[in-house]
């Protein structure tokens, strides 16, 4: 009896494993009100939500894995998750960008869902990532929590001098958190530059990857450039240094967007 219900249990997951579909879906969020994306026993997050939403549509158990992590507070007008199916007609899925909204908090919206081959992976395959900063300089209410007020004037130009350093390094150590679980601090950065613009400063950043922490700790470091406390080329000396407590603080959360993810096999 137990050899056959064994038998039974085998098949019956092999069945599932021949029937299963692998999908990217892509989505933008709000982050304020989240502990970032990854799923997390003190808070609500962008994954909890969003596979929630996914399993009670297609009525199983799913479980995404994103493009990677934002923190708490960081937003993403572009974010890709791959997710499983199991006996569900392609066509289902693909047409259930409409249903699954309807589940989701207006704060996270999907934006399309695509077939891809099994071996697929959102975060692993992923090729490039942009991010943005924005900051401004005047109170203003339609900003709140969607961009850092900065109460003073910077050098935009000393700053730009010093990002463009950055893309002469690989070793970002001194811009992560302590205690991660990543095999390798390098990074290749192909952009770092601000833009000025009529409401503030928006920085561009570029990388085939980033640690975590590193962008709004680059930020806080190129800040102390744009306020006269570091010259451009103590950039470069921070990086070389590969000391987290030589660099400025982190900026806060609340001006960081996710923007761009790009993968070999996926168009706009």
């Amino acid at each position: 009896m137990q050899a056959a219900q064994r038998i039974n249990a085998q098949k019956k997951v092999f069945l599932q494993q021949v029937n299963k579909k692998r999908y990217f879906i892509e989505l933008s969020y709000d982050g304020t009100s989240y502990h970032g994306w990854q799923t997390q026993p003190n808070g609500i997050t962008v994954q909890e939500c969003l596979d929630k939403a996914l399993g009670i549509f297609f009525r199983q158990e799913i479980a995404s894995l994103g493009c990677g992590r934002t923190d708490a507070g960081v937003h993403a007008t572009q974010f890709f998750a791959h997710f499983d199916v199991v006996d569900l007609p392609e066509a289902t899925v693909l047409h259930a960008v409409g249903g699954i909204n309807s589940l989701l908090p207006y704060s996270i919206a999907v934006k399309r869902i695509f077939a891809v081959d099994g071996e697929a992976h959102a975060r692993f395959d992923a090729t490039s990532r942009s991010y943005k900063y924005h900051l401004h300089f005047e109170k203003d209410p339609f900003k709140l929590d969607r961009s850092w007020l900065y109460k003073g004037s910077l050098n935009v130009a000393a700053m730009n001098q010093a990002a463009q350093l950055l893309l002469d390094f690989t070793d970002f150590s001194c811009f992560s958190k302590s205690k991660t679980q990543t095999f390798t601090n390098n990074c290749k950065i192909t952009e770092a530059r601000f833009e000025e613009r009529a409401d503030g400063l928006v920085f561009n950043i570029s990388a085939d990857r980033f640690l975590r922490n590193m962008v709004r700790a680059i930020v806080g470091t190129l800040v102390l450039v744009g306020k006269g406390d570091l010259a451009p080329q103590g950039v470069a000396d921070i990086v070389a240094s590969k000391s987290r407590s030589k660099a400025g603080q982190s900026v806060p959360a609340c001006g960081l967007y996710l923007v761009k993810i790009e993968y070999p096999y996926v168009n706009e």
